[in-house]
């Protein structure tokens, strides 16, 4: 049981990457019909709200009211969702996603460093090395997506620094919220504040009224963003059953990859030279911290049990 418990972080991470992946692979589709990707933020809220009932059903409907968890939850959905928010008003209109992407994926960087400070997380060598490949190999990644446009704004780097910091802090607050409430009153909170935001989603665009709210526009979005919210609610179980120090990069680096070789295969297209390299240290990166310690469980003198 042991085992099997301790490795759960791992099963919850992949699964995860996977429906990420799938996610950046298909998530421009609605776009090219007509139907925004400000918008496409007022569907992936709605589709927040399936995995939330899921969770308070396996949760048996008890809700963590207490202050404590309710700052933590909503601080872990404004984190994230004010960070989707941030990054729709940066790119294309400031800088366009190459120079964008490369700068966010340095994210895990801020979630590893308040891990092993606040909450002295520890990583085995092979932990560390996997970590740094992960690191480099997001950043590769998403440089691989880079064309001949460049930017002639500065401000777009204080925008993605926000996106970045925003979403390193919300990973962090995951795993340390998960110490002391259940990870559905966590996903409960991240629904409820995502839903909140959706006015601003729905003001930041031009028109609204005349997108494309038919299936092949609206529907495919909520279909599209289902997965993503299934892997935010999955997520929320990784980080409380691995390290924050370990969680973040494995799956930032490892849903690139398969949004590479999907659009690789639909399009019949081959990597760049960085996008290769990426693909390549990111898979190196997943062995070494798959293999990663077990994280120890609390003693029985300190919770009593």
């Amino acid at each position: 049981m042991h085992m099997l418990t301790s490795r759960l972080w791992l099963v919850f991470a992949v699964v995860t990457t996977i429906a990420w992946g799938l996610w950046g692979a298909f998530i421009n589709k609605p776009a090219d019909n007509g139907f925004p990707e400000t918008l496409g933020y007022v569907a992936w809220s709605f589709t927040m709200i399936p995995p939330a009932i899921v969770a308070l059903i396996l949760a048996r409907w008890k809700l963590d009211c207490d202050p404590r968890s309710i700052v933590l939850g909503v601080s872990i959905g404004l984190l994230g969702a004010g960070g989707q928010l941030l990054l729709f008003q940066t790119v294309p209109s400031m800088a366009p996603g190459y120079l964008v992407f490369p700068f966010i994926a340095l994210s895990p960087l801020v979630t590893i460093l308040l891990a092993a400070l606040i909450s002295r997380e520890k990583v085995r060598l092979p932990g560390w090395i996997g970590i740094a490949l992960a690191t480099v190999a997001g950043v590769l990644l998403n440089l691989g997506e880079a064309d001949s446009q460049h930017s002639t704004q500065a401000t777009w780097i204080l925008f993605a620094l926000g996106v970045l910091l925003a979403w390193g802090i919300q990973g962090y607050v995951i795993s340390f919220a998960n110490n002391s409430m259940r990870a559905e009153s966590i996903f409960f909170y991240m629904a409820l504040t995502g839903l909140a935001l959706a006015p601003v989603a729905w003001w930041m665009t031009d028109a609204p009224r005349q997108a494309n709210w038919h299936f092949d526009g609206f529907g495919l979005s909520c279909v599209i963003q289902l997965l993503n919210s299934l892997g935010a609610l999955l997520l929320v179980y990784a980080y409380r059953y691995g390290k924050a120090i370990v969680v973040s990069p494995l799956i930032n680096a490892g849903a690139p990859v398969i949004t590479a070789l999907l659009t690789m295969l639909l399009l019949g297209t081959s990597p760049s030279s960085a996008g290769a390299i990426g693909i390549l240290l990111a898979i190196l990166a997943a062995g070494l911290m798959a293999i990663e310690e077990d994280p120890p469980q609390p003693s029985t003198e300190m919770n009593g049990t």
